[in-house]
């Protein structure tokens, strides 16, 4: 096929995406315009409110679910104090023996009846428990446990409740000076570093410290990349959850290897690398087979570092032995027709 072709081509499937799946720019900015005045109104005093997963970002596909954050804002969550108001309820963060993205929440002052009902003691420490804090919630409602989130029980809704440090963390540090290329711009990555991040209720599983970690969540500040996106770049993101929803997923032996986490990263690395004069209609395909022949890579190698903490290697111990295998025999095939 020549490069004429290909950008026919490209232009091709572009417009049907936009008619079809994804929806126009303009649809895009609408859904997102709408979800941000939603979350303004329903926040309270008590929690901020954020749409979160496919509909926070714009993309409303068949299959996506409604992810809904609530941001508690009475806990306080550092990775050290200096001083501190008595009257208020902190928490740091204690990042000794437990895996990279993972942080167990130490007591530094809280209410004694809220020792009682959401804390565990260790080695003479409070910490406040994951477990706890989700068996809490779920008490109050009529929902299900589905990973650190509360699902309705069509699975259809997951709402998950989340702490929040206001500043950046040593652990992403690097983050900061690594990614000074052109993307993310100079004021989209201060808007980032601002926001601080997010912890959610799950640990390690089979971890002894299971029951008291919590997962650093990046998903604001992911929310905010995905807002930069070129429409071109938000259909390439499309098509890989295409890929991986309605071909790879209807392999059994490939059922739950790889989630659209996974792709979001990868289309975070590449546009790091990628001037984004690149990501243009008439290069649709090009820069979609880029995204298509990375992942391939990371599955060859086990290797998909996180976008932010890149010490972190979320293939390690998932994507390995006979099922790594067979799922790049899958993706060998799928590339092989160009």
């Amino acid at each position: 096929m020549t490069d004429s072709d290909t950008k026919t081509l490209s232009l091709a499937l572009y417009l049907y995406m936009c008619q079809n799946i994804v929806g126009t720019e303009n649809h895009v900015k609408t859904m997102r315009l709408i979800n941000t005045v939603r979350d303004n109104f329903t926040s309270g005093k008590e929690f901020i409110i954020i749409t979160s997963g496919s509909f926070g970002e714009g993309l409303e596909m068949r299959g996506s679910d409604l992810d809904i954050m609530y941001l508690e804002k009475v806990l306080k969550v550092y990775e050290k104090i200096k001083t501190y108001n008595s009257d208020d309820v902190y928490l740091t963060m204690e990042t000794d023996d437990v895996k990279v993205k993972i942080t167990q929440l130490q007591i530094e002052h809280m209410d004694p009846l809220f020792l009682s009902i959401l804390c565990e003691e260790r080695n003479g420490k409070h910490y406040f428990s994951s477990a706890l804090f989700k068996q809490e919630t779920l008490r109050k409602t009529s929902g299900v446990l589905h990973g650190p989130c509360l699902s309705n029980k069509t699975g259809t809704y997951d709402q998950a409740l989340c702490l929040h440090c206001t500043t950046w963390i040593s652990q992403a540090s690097q983050w900061i000076t690594r990614s000074s290329n052109a993307w993310p711009s100079y004021n989209v990555k201060q808007s980032i570093l601002k926001h601080g991040v997010l912890f959610v209720p799950i640990g390690v599983k089979g971890s002894p410290k299971e029951d008291i970690e919590w997962r650093i969540s990046f998903s604001v500040g992911e929310k905010f990349l995905i807002n930069t996106f070129t429409h071109t770049q938000l259909i390439c993101y499309a098509l890989l959850k295409i890929l991986l929803k309605d071909v790879l997923e209807t392999y059994t032996e490939c059922r739950e290897l790889l989630c659209s986490y996974f792709l979001k990263t990868i289309i975070f690395w590449i546009s790091e690398e990628l001037p984004q004069s690149i990501w243009k209609p008439k290069n649709l395909i090009n820069c979609f087979m880029r995204c298509f022949s990375r992942l391939i890579y990371n599955v060859e190698y086990s290797v998909c570092l996180h976008y932010f903490i890149q010490e972190n290697n979320m293939f390690e111990n998932k994507i390995e032995g006979r099922a790594r295998e067979i799922l790049l025999e899958k993706l060998y095939n799928l590339h092989s027709y160009g």
